[in-house]
């Protein structure tokens, strides 16, 4: 794959601005009624008999206490049975995707597997997983602790001080992200970016996209740079794509409103030259020098605002995800998983199966869609931090 087809590919799961509504929304839609086989899968088992079962097929990656041998394996203990029994039916069936399982299942049978589920089920609950300083961070957390390292051109909270220094306070995530991984590829200018952010992942990419989206951009004066009364008739050409007054409502649109005059010349100026957009540079073609400068000076006195108005929606979506997988995961004849006490890798590895359509589950692929690499992280890591109850 191409490296722009396989950017545009990540910068399509990364919604942040929308990431809240569309899950609050996906999440009203319930899975299908349990079927009926697996609530009777569970209504007769034996515990200690599943233990005999766990000890010659399980014990090695799931240990006796349902705890998980490394990272990446899911922690069984308390682990709702019928979602126990519901997974390894689907391993048997070839449903879901595990080398190990696929080729373990098929050789249990129904009791075998009732069994099992019996067993690690009827565990007790473990405690959380201890995390690292910096799994306990929100991605709006991670944003401004790597954000510390721009202050110095782009200002504390993204409102910059230097002339010809764009400001990034509240600017659009999508693109802010399609910047920063440019910067971070190699494919747009400044060597000194593509040093800075070069050991950079994709959740630090994101996280500062989400932090800088949520700052509130500073009102400027009037610029000497132009005629802001004549740039407002301009305007108009660029309000379909740029948003009333330079306010984008799309995600992947920059915000023009209240960016630093100089940068905005020095951007405008540059269509067709060391910019490529062949929208852009059909718009500029026309203008002259006087009209660019109109332009932006309009531009920089125009009031922005945060394109990202929750700064950490983590909590709120835990809370909507916690409408299935809270207390109902008690409920043994309801296949849905425990989340809380889980393993953060393994959590990461099914957020990211739901979301690529990899696992089969309308409601979750619908869910997961949006889910940008700092989404799943964030909430993988919220699941892990809390205990098993």
């Amino acid at each position: 794959m191409r490296s722009a087809d396989r950017g545009a590919s990540e910068l399509a799961r990364f919604a942040v601005g929308v990431l809240l509504l569309i899950l609050l929304t996906a999440c009203g839609e319930r899975e299908p009624a349990p079927r009926k086989e697996a609530a009777a899968s569970v209504a007769a088992a034996d515990p200690a008999v599943g233990r005999s079962i766990a000890e010659r097929h399980c014990f090695a990656c799931h240990r006796a206490d349902g705890s998980g041998a490394a990272p990446g394996m899911p922690r069984l203990a308390q682990q709702n049975a019928a979602y126990l029994v519901e997974a390894m039916q689907h391993y048997a069936a070839g449903r879901r995707p595990h080398a190990v399982l696929k080729e373990m299942t098929p050789k249990l049978s129904e009791a075998d597997i009732r069994n099992v589920a019996a067993y690690y089920a009827g565990l007790p609950a473990l405690a959380a997983a201890p995390a690292q300083p910096a799994e306990r961070r929100s991605a709006y957390e991670r944003g401004k602790v790597s954000a510390a390292a721009c202050a110095a051109c782009h200002g504390a909270d993204g409102n910059s001080t230097i002339a010809g220094t764009p400001s990034l306070a509240g600017q659009q995530p999508i693109y802010l992200l399609a910047a920063l991984a440019g910067y971070h590829r190699g494919d747009r200018g400044k060597p000194g970016l593509a040093s800075m952010l070069a050991s950079a992942d994709r959740v630090e990419l994101e996280s500062l996209a989400l932090y800088y989206a949520a700052q509130t951009p500073v009102q400027r004066s009037a610029s000497a740079v132009g005629d802001a009364a004549a740039g407002e008739l301009l305007a108009l050409r660029c309000s379909g794509c740029h948003g009333t007054r330079g306010v984008s409502s799309d995600a992947a649109t920059p915000t023009l409103a209240g960016q630093d005059p100089q940068y905005l010349l020095k951007a405008l100026g540059g269509y067709g030259k060391a910019r490529h957009h062949a929208s852009m540079q059909r718009q500029f073609g026309a203008l002259g020098e006087k009209e660019v400068r109109d332009l932006a000076a309009y531009y920089a006195a125009q009031p922005g605002r945060p394109a990202q108005s929750v700064q950490d929606p983590v909590v709120q979506l835990a809370e909507t995800c916690d409408r299935c997988h809270g207390e109902a995961a008690a409920q043994v004849a309801t296949p849905v998983p425990r989340l809380r006490g889980q393993d953060k890798d393994y959590l990461v590895m099914a957020l990211r199966a739901y979301r690529d359509d990899r696992r089969e589950s309308t409601t979750m692929h619908k869910m997961s869609m949006p889910f940008g690499e700092a989404a799943i992280d964030g909430i993988a890591s919220y699941y892990a931090g809390q205990g098993a109850r």
